[in-house]
C-alpha cells in the first residue's frame, strides 16, 4: 500500500504558482491524465515541477531511439525492483519494434552483469550487440555506479557523445524514479512478484 495518501485527483492547489505547476504536469500528461507517481509527486508542487521538467526532457527531447531509451529504463526497473516502473515501460519499448519478445524476456531475467559485461560477445544474447552494451552500461552504472572502461569504451564505439550523454542521464533519471516509486510503494507493487513479461 501507498506510504502516503495520494493527493485528491484533480489536486486543488490554492497558490497560482501551485496550479501553474499542476497545469504544467496535466500538460505533459495529455490525455492520459495524472498518474499515480504525479499524486504522489504533488505533495510537493516545486519537487513535480523540477520532476517534470526533467522526465519530460528524458522522455521527450533526447536523441535516442524509443528502444534505446526504454531499454535503459526497464533494466533500471528490473536492477531495483521497479515493478510500476516495468509496467509503465514495457509496452513502450514492444511498441518501439525494434527488439524481438526473446530480447525483452533476456532484458527481464538477466542477472546484473559483471564488471567485464560488454567488454566481449554474448553468443547466447538475443540483444543485438547495440543494446546488449547499453544493458551493461545500465547494469554498471546502476549495482556499482562506476563504469568500467571496457564497457565504455564499446559505448563510444555504438552511440555519439550526445547520445552517450543521454543514455547516462536517462539511466540516472530512472534510477531516482524508481527509488522514489519503491521507497514509498507507489503503485503498490513493493512484495509483487516480478512479471511474466
Amino acid at each position: 500500500m501507498m506510504r502516503l495518501p495520494y493527493v485528491s485527483n484533480p489536486p486543488e492547489f490554492e497558490s497560482p504558482a501551485d496550479q501553474a505547476v499542476l497545469h504544467r504536469v496535466q500538460e505533459r500528461r495529455g490525455e492520459r491524465g495524472l498518474l499515480k507517481l504525479d499524486l504522489a509527486l504533488l505533495h510537493s508542487p516545486p519537487v513535480a515541477d523540477g520532476w517534470n521538467s526533467f522526465i519530460g526532457a528524458i522522455r521527450q527531447r533526447t536523441s535516442l531511439p524509443t528502444s534505446v531509451r526504454e531499454l535503459a529504463i526497464c533494466r533500471v526497473a528490473v536492477l531495483n525492483k521497479a515493478w510500476y516502473e516495468w509496467k509503465s515501460h514495457s509496452p513502450i519499448l514492444r511498441d518501439a519494434g525494434d527488439l524481438n519478445e526473446e530480447a525483452i524476456q533476456e532484458i527481464l531475467n538477466s542477472p546484473p552483469t559483471g564488471r567485464d559485461a560488454g567488454a566481449s560477445s554474448s553468443s547466447t544474447s538475443k540483444l543485438p550487440e547495440k543494446y546488449r552494451i547499453v544493458m551493461a552500461f545500465t547494469d554498471a552504472s546502476t549495482v556499482d555506479v562506476a563504469v568500467p572502461d571496457a564497457v565504455f569504451e564499446k559505448l563510444k564505439a555504438h552511440f555519439t557523445d550526445r547520445e552517450i550523454v543521454e543514455i547516462t542521464a536517462t539511466v540516472a533519471a530512472y534510477n531516482c524514479v524508481s527509488r522514489f516509486l519503491v521507497a514509498l510503494d507507489i503503485g503498490e507493487q513493493n512484495g509483487q512478484p516480478k512479471p511474466d513479461s
